[in-house]
């Protein structure tokens, strides 16, 4: 019985020499539009593991749970923010584990259901609701909807949280404004102008600033979260989109798609220090948990650049049609696929 257990724990090192970097590393997620497909991308090797179906038509951008088990996926519709086409109604809940849509959450009518983002203290699950004006409010251990937010704007389409979890921002697209939610009592704070069209949002890792882009001109917002105005402006190499702060405070990464670039804005200076060449319609920017990987979705590439943040070199790793959200699973899932994997399983 021991020489069979011991042959066994011999076979187990051998076959599964990726288990662990992978399961330390966890699994980058990315919404592919045009193929209505989630990638699973092991980031130690820099590849595609598994694709999964997102069981409707069309998912923009992905959200993990926390403890790495699910991703929840909008699925928005045929059509892009303000523009007439299909209105989704419905969120993909995919397991991770056994790589497939287990659950879908239906919101009952067409809300062109667009950015998921976890609450960084409570755990609620909260998403972008276009056509209500609005954020829904998702419990993830039940999948049931327990609350609405009112934006008071027309296209609330992306959405950033403060780190403590109180405030919420959303991008309302064509009306170029930011809405500031009070998380916790559930309504609008405040409007604040800010160009004639604008896209994508983020917060700084200390709360105090939230950055935005003018998508008809070159320059960033920096939005004071104290005074709820604009404080200051920064020009770009060209018009921006998705961006990500690192987790000390230094940079924030800019993804410029007219440009085929990302800049690397330094927050001290407020002054762009450096553009890194990526491969073509850069959308979206993550940062990996450890700070030491910036990961950018390449749309017209079906491609992923990852950015050595050390260095500053790229790495490309090839995902579906039209790349676009981006999220991080922990290893709790990245352990399951990997051992899979090892199995001979894969994704469909």
């Amino acid at each position: 019985m021991l020489r069979i257990l011991a042959l066994l724990l011999m076979f187990a090192v051998i076959v599964s020499p990726g288990f662990t970097a992978s399961a330390r590393r966890g699994l980058l997620l990315v919404a592919n539009k045009g193929d209505q497909t989630l990638s699973l991308i092991d980031p130690e090797d820099h590849r595609q593991i598994a694709t999964i179906g997102e069981g409707g038509v069309t998912g923009h951008e992905v959200a993990a749970s926390p403890d790495g088990r699910w991703a929840f996926v909008p699925i928005y519709g045929n059509s892009g923010v303000g523009k007439p086409g299909t209105d989704g109604s419905t969120i993909a809940v995919i397991d991770l584990d056994q790589r497939r849509v287990v659950h879908t959450i239906d919101f009952g009518h067409g809300v062109r259901p667009h950015c998921a983002v976890f609450g960084p203290e409570d755990g609620l699950l909260y998403i972008t609701t276009e056509l209500d004006q609005s954020v829904t409010v998702i419990d993830p251990k039940t999948f049931k909807i327990v609350g609405r937010i009112p934006t008071g704007q027309t296209e609330s389409h992306m959405l950033a949280i403060s780190p403590d979890g109180r405030t919420g921002y959303t991008a309302n697209v064509g009306p170029g404004t930011v809405s500031v939610l009070d998380l916790g009592a559930r309504k609008t704070l405040a409007v604040i102008p800010v160009a004639s069209h604008i896209q994508r949002i983020s917060v700084s890792p200390d709360g105090h600033q939230v950055f935005t882009s003018d998508t008809e001109k070159p320059r960033l917002a920096i939005l004071s979260a104290e005074s709820r105005k604009v404080e200051h402006w920064i020009e770009l190499p060209g018009t921006g989109y998705g961006s990500a702060p690192s987790s000390d405070g230094k940079w924030l990464l800019i993804a410029i798609p007219n440009a085929n670039q990302v800049a690397a804005i330094d927050l001290h200076t407020q002054k762009v220090a450096r553009v890194v060449e990526v491969p073509p319609s850069p959308q979206e920017v993550l940062i990996r948990p450890d700070g030491k990987v910036a990961y950018v979705s390449c749309s017209d590439r079906r491609q992923v650049a990852a950015i050595d943040l050390a260095g500053w070199s790229v790495q490309l790793i090839d995902a579906g049609a039209q790349a676009d959200g981006l999220a991080w699973a922990s290893s709790s899932s990245a352990e399951q696929g990997s051992r899979r994997l090892e199995q001979g399983t894969r994704g469909f």
